[in-house]
This record gives structure tokens, sequence and C-alpha cells, in this order.
């Protein structure tokens, strides 16, 4: 199995290379075709010359005789070309042999095409549009192509398979580098991702990439390893507190049964008053984690309907009011005037969300204390804030209130509850797509703020 550094390195090769490849098959099918169309331009010309050379002989002696074409016999030599001059009636007036140009030693330093296939062109030459004689042009090749001329072409292949070999060099060193960009974020999540299948939660992801994605998979990651870091230490906690919550009333009625099974402990009333409760404390213990399941199992069934925010929770407040001034404590309720509350869904349940907080709110106030309750509306939401004076909540235990079961520390566990109330309570706002949340300074009190969609009246 490869890895993907590997693999994005063997694709950005494969590509760049295809793409070279292509690339100087192109440059070298058009310079080819671009130099093999000067050369036959040239050797047109050449013709052309040839001929009015001949022109101009023709003029100047009015006539053709053995030396017509003498003065042309070193060039064409040098040119590994033969001339064959013949008059109007095509007879040969003079002409050069075809044996002496191929057996030319200058011949070894010409490109010859079609090698010992003699051809030759012939070309009539006209004075005052009058066909006064003809030449042959002959050659052992389509188009000559001299020293320089091969090695012009020559350096052009050359200079394109090494750029070819410099290009894909730099194109290697470019697709390791960024394939490494690529790969080293995604190898670290598959290392963390293997890190946290094995339990080990404390993982975290470092690398930082300028890749938008690549940097949201690593923020999520991160996310997700902090998430399963609490709910492993809730899920711990949870098991603790449940052993310890079940083991406390059993060791208590184990004890007590063996001493009076014993004859330590004489059989009363009152130390059976005190056993049953015991067993009461336990069965309560039970009932929360029945009804939590239960109200989970029920809680999709909800009945939704025009419910005024106002009332409902004016209501509850004015139920509570009496208790709360038994205890000492002033509980406030303000709302901002000239504003509709109204939201859809279900009065009971949000009723009971707001018993639970408030009474949390009780529970946990100290004596003389104060709970304030305030409405108000802002960007098409309706928000109520509940806050307290009382003991708060530690920091640590803030991320985990609404998880089940879950209690505080030491303080909070001599007060009374099941640990169940705010599960219920978070639940019941999600069914309403309403958000909550929590401020808590230890010792100073607690502040709940819930966020409704109003609706539009």
């Amino acid at each position: 199995m490869k890895s993907i550094r590997r693999k994005l390195s063997i694709m950005f090769f494969i590509c760049s290379l295809a793409a070279i490849l292509l690339i100087t098959m192109f440059v070298n099918l058009t310079i080819t075709k671009k130099f093999d169309d000067y050369m036959v331009d040239t050797q047109n010309k050449r013709y052309e010359r040839i001929v009015a050379y001949f022109q101009e002989v023709y003029k100047r002696d009015g006539k053709w005789n053995e030396n017509s074409g003498v003065e042309m016999m070193h060039e064409a030599f040098m040119g590994n070309y033969c001339l064959t001059l013949l008059d109007s009636n095509e007879k040969t007036v003079w002409g050069m042999n075809a044996n002496d140009i191929k057996n030319n030693l200058h011949l070894n330093t010409m490109l010859v095409k079609d090698s010992g296939v003699y051809t030759s062109k012939r070309f009539p030459i006209k004075v005052n549009s009058k066909v006064v004689g003809y030449v042959d042009i002959g050659q052992y090749s389509s188009v000559l192509l001299s020293e320089e001329d091969v090695n012009f072409k020559l350096s052009i292949n050359q200079s394109i398979i090494v750029s070819g070999l410099i290009t894909m060099i730099i194109i290697i060193a470019i697709s390791l580098y960024f394939s490494k960009q690529f790969s080293k974020p995604i190898k670290e999540v598959s290392n963390m991702s293997v890190s946290l299948s094995k339990g080990n939660f404390d993982t975290k992801y470092v690398t930082k990439s300028d890749i938008k994605e690549l940097e949201n998979l690593r923020s999520s990651v991160n996310i997700l390893a902090e998430k399963l870091k609490q709910q492993d230490m809730l899920r711990k906690r949870l098991v603790s507190d449940i052993s310890h919550e079940i083991r406390t009333p059993l060791n208590v009625l184990q004890n007590n049964l063996e001493a009076m099974i014993d004859g330590v402990f004489e059989v009363t009333d009152d130390k059976l008053r005190y056993l049953n409760d015991e067993v009461i404390r336990f069965g309560k213990l039970l009932n929360n984690l029945d009804l939590l399941k239960k109200f989970e199992a029920e809680s999709t069934k909800i009945n939704f309907e025009t419910v005024d925010l106002q009332q409902l929770l004016k209501s509850v407040c004015e139920d509570f009011y009496m208790k709360a001034k038994n205890q000492g404590i002033e509980l406030q309720y303000t709302i901002q005037k000239n504003q509709k509350y109204y939201i859809t869904g279900d009065k009971d349940k949000l009723r009971q969300v707001f018993i639970n907080i408030i009474s949390n709110a009780i529970k946990f106030s100290k004596d003389n204390g104060n709970i304030d309750v305030n409405m108000y509306t802002r960007d098409k939401k309706a928000i109520i804030e509940i806050f307290d004076n009382g003991i708060g909540i530690k920091e640590e235990d803030l991320p985990f209130i609404f998880e089940r079961l879950y209690r505080g520390d030491k303080s909070r566990n001599e007060i009374e509850g099941s640990g169940i109330g705010l599960t219920i309570v978070k639940n019941i706002l999600d069914l309403h797509f309403a958000n909550i949340e929590v401020e808590s300074v230890e010792n100073q009190g607690t502040k709940f703020t819930i966020y409704f969609d109003k609706l539009s009246i």
C-alpha cells in the first residue's frame, strides 16, 4: 500500500512527464517544419539565381558556347549540385559529371537524404519572353544541408532535450515539495485518528496549513479529540459517581443487616425505618435513570403551538415567588415592554425548562440571595436571562453540566439533586431549535441565557 505523498509525487511526475514530452514533440515538429520550409525556400532562391545568371550570360554573348557555364562550376561543385546547359532544342551545350559530385569529398559535410538517388530539375531560360535554352540542376538530395545547417538543427534538438531534462528535474523537486505540503497534514490526521481509536485522547494536531480545507480539517479533528477526551472523563466520572451512589446504600443495608443477624444491633422500628430510607434512596437513583430514559423516548412527541413566552415565564415566576421568599431569596422578573414574545413550541415542555432552571437557582442560592429573570428581544430573537448570586459552578465543570447524571464538586453534591434536570432542559431546547448558554463564576453566581426564534405576528 502506497503513502499519499508517494502517490501524489508519482501523479505529479507522470503528468509533468506527459506534458514535457508533448511540448517537446510539438516544439520539435514545429521547428523541423519551419527549418525545412526555410531550406526549401533557400534552394528555390538558388534555382532562381542560377537561371538569372544564365539569362545574363546569354544577353552578354548572344549565344551559347562551351564556356557559358564555366563560372558557375566551382560554386556548383562546392554546393554539391550538378549543372547541365542545353540550347533551345534541348541539346547539351556543356555539363558537369554527376559522379564527380557523388565522389566529392565535400559531400561528407552534407546531410544527404535518399543518398545514391540522383534527381534533377529542368528550368527554362528566357530572354525577352523567348526560351533560349534550359538548365538542369541535379543533386543527390531533395534538400541540401550544409554543415552549418546540420549543426544548427542538431543544436536545436539538443537544446530541447536539455531543457526538457532540466524542467523535469525542477518539476520533480517541486512535486516533492508540494506533495509534502499536501501529505504532511493528511498524514498527521491519519496518525491522530489511529491514536484516537486506541483511546489516546491527548493527541494534538499542530501542523498548520495555508489550505482552507486542510486547516478546517485540523481544527475539526482537534475539537473532536477534545470532545472525546471530555466524554471519556465524563464517562469515568459517571461510572464512579453511580458506583458510589449505589454502593453507599448497599453497604449501609448490608452492614446493618449483618449486625442485626449477629445480634450486635437490636431490631427496632427506628433501625428498620432507617434501613427503609436507604432502600428508598437507592430506588430514587434507579427512578432517575428510568425518568431520563422515559423522557428521551417521549421527547419527540411534542405538540407544537403558538406560545406566549411572556405569559408562560410570568406564571412560572409567580409559582416560585413564595418558595423563594420563604428561603429569604428575592425573585425579580423584568420584561422589555412594547414587544411580543410569541414562538412555536410545546407549552408544557417549555414550562418544564423554566421550572428546572429557576428551581436550581433557588436550590443553589445563598441566604438573602437574589434571582433575576429578564426577557427582551434582539435581532428577531426572544432572549431570556436567569441569573443568581449563588455558589456558582467551577470552570472545569461547565462543559459537562448538560450531561446525564453529572453533578459538580462536593459542595454541590451536598445539595440533593438527581443530575438530570439540565439534561432534560437541553434536550427540550434542542427540539425547539433554541440555544442555551451558561456563564458562571464560583462563589459569585450563575447566568443562563436562552435564545428563541420569534414568530412574525
